[in-house]
């Protein structure tokens, strides 16, 4: 089961959870004696708790005070060793595992009820006949009616172990009484690959949006689909991707790499370095490469990026990447939470890291983004500062710099028509995607004989249907919105919204990247303009 969001804010907030992770998790009961063995400074902590616990005149929620100290430690150390409490710790998990046990659908929490937004193809539900736009009423008698059930809740409801069954209650409009389901639950993919598909008769193009576990296996599917349809070139699109497993960036550099070319090498506090090359495992090492990238490009996906472009493979599209060269590894705490703890530092193939400086602390960190904005960065590739001290070159002679992020061989400014303020907090707040689920269920026969590609290809949004969603947002939202200076716009969105609610399988991307400044700017590179 999936709850349908997209398009989250510029600022990469989640690439503090996400980051980039070495592949194994240490525990304490995996630890040697000499890590964890006792001393006056551990057991300072230990007595000062125990003594609250014990002493302290009113009740204390010493879980708390826990909490409250281990995050203490790890602000003083960097950006991106956190704490993750047990009641995250389950869905980042998942996250980055690619996958989870439901019954998948794609669903809303719409007025009072669960709304089908799309049955995942192939999927249990969609098996069972589950179809667009059904309610599900209950759930082995459990009601899902009502306002006060939060998302989270209803998960917990639909999902279960591997192959157990769940009895759904079903409103289908235009049905007189309740239908009766049963749906196996079985391993749901969380897609970390959005979209494959060709952009000209040659050049091809991927969307990730994630290193999750099965990243490799999806982006690998995606390339040969695109090779057996032609494409001597990929555009690998890795726009606003926070990172991920560390492995899962070293596979998908190694299918654009030839064999023992340097991919990265990482660093710990004493010393030891760790090299990653390329195998002789790689389908594209023949094909021209355009890696796009922008501010909220992060940590695995600026390993892919560092690593082609040092070793002079393909072009760097876009705006300097988030600068983050931190490795972490998970320790689970046995209580349900567990740590992300920087334990080496990546650079990459020339010597570079990548990395910006925290030492003014997390707030100026996660504030560079609006300096970068205020700078004129965005816009202007002349903008972007640099440090001569930090200059690398490549083997065949090119300037690359370290500090702070890969800068692209191509700059493309933010576009700030497709990305504007106001159309970026309807997208984000649902407006959007609301106002197209009420309109599918006023007549999804409309769209019936529309096949994916007829509808990306042919179907057009009226100007009707804009007044119609500008109409919408005046009884839902206090202030008078127009759509008189972004007309067009509105409709790219409209548009690809339908076609996600619709079809899914990246016909939001498909159509959204129709009036893609950087796509275009690909495209133009691609045909030696």
């Amino acid at each position: 089961m999936l709850s349908k969001k997209k398009y989250l804010p510029l600022i990469i907030g989640v690439a503090v959870a996400t980051g980039v992770f070495v592949g194994g998790k240490l525990n304490f009961s995996d630890s040697s004696d000499r890590l964890f063995t006792s001393n006056s400074k551990k057991d300072k902590l230990n007595r000062l708790i125990d003594f609250i616990d014990f002493e302290y005149v009113d009740d204390v929620n010493t879980d708390s005070i826990v909490d409250v100290t281990v995050n203490g430690i790890l602000n003083n150390l960097d950006p991106h060793s956190v704490y993750i409490p047990k009641e995250q710790l389950e869905s980042s998990t998942e996250n980055m595992k690619g996958n989870f046990v439901g019954i998948g659908v794609s669903f809303y929490t719409y007025k009072d009820t669960i709304a089908v937004i799309r049955p995942i193809e192939n999927g249990p539900s969609e098996k069972a006949g589950i179809k667009s736009g059904d309610r599900i009423i209950m759930a082995n008698n459990d009601t899902l009616l009502g306002n006060k059930l939060k998302d989270g809740e209803i998960v917990k409801k639909l999902k279960g172990t591997l192959n157990s069954k769940v009895n759904l209650k079903i409103y289908r409009k235009g049905e007189p009484e309740l239908i009766n389901f049963t749906v196996k639950r079985s391993n749901i993919p969380i897609k970390s690959v959005d979209a494959s598909y060709m952009l000209t008769e040659k050049l091809g193009y991927i969307k990730v949006n994630r290193f999750a576990e099965s990243t490799y296996k999806e982006f690998k599917k995606g390339l040969d689909k695109l090779q057996n349809l032609g494409a001597t070139e990929i555009a690998l699109d890795l726009r606003d991707n926070p990172g991920g497993f560390l492995s899962i960036a070293e596979q998908m550099v190694d299918e654009f790499l030839e064999d023992d070319k340097l991919i990265l090498f990482t660093k710990n506090k004493r010393g030891k370095i760790e090299k990653s090359f390329a195998t002789d495992e790689g389908d594209f090492e023949k094909g021209n490469i355009y890696v796009l990238i922008n501010e909220n490009s992060a940590s695995a996906s600026e390993i892919v990026a560092g690593a082609l472009q040092d070793n002079d493979k393909g072009t760097i599209v876009g705006r300097r990447s988030y600068g983050k060269g931190l490795v972490q590894r998970e320790m689970d705490l046995g209580d349900g939470s567990a740590v992300r703890l920087t334990v080496s530092r990546y650079y990459t193939p020339t010597g570079r890291s990548i990395q910006r400086p925290y030492d003014k602390g997390n707030k100026d960190y996660y504030d560079e983004y609006f300096d970068r904005l205020n700078s004129g960065e965005l816009l202007d590739a002349e903008k972007i500062e640099v440090a001569d001290s930090l200059k690398f070159t490549t083997p065949k002679g090119k300037v690359v710099y370290g500090g702070g992020g890969i800068i692209p061989d191509v700059f493309v400014p933010i576009d700030n028509s497709m990305h504007n303020e106001t159309l970026s907090y309807l997208q984000r707040r649902g407006f959007i995607a609301y106002f197209v689920f009420e309109e599918l269920e006023k007549d999804r026969s409309i769209y019936s004989n529309f096949s994916k590609r007829d509808f990306i290809d042919n179907f057009k949004i009226t100007d009707d249907f804009v007044l119609k969603f500008q109409e919408y947002l005046n009884i839902r939202t206090t202030s008078q919105i127009t759509f008189v200076a972004y007309h067009d716009e509105v409709k790219q969105y409209l548009k690809a919204t339908l076609a996600d609610q619709l079809f899914g399988n990246g016909a939001f991307e498909e159509i959204f990247n129709q009036r893609d400044i950087m796509i275009d700017e690909v495209i133009k590179l691609s045909d030696g303009e």
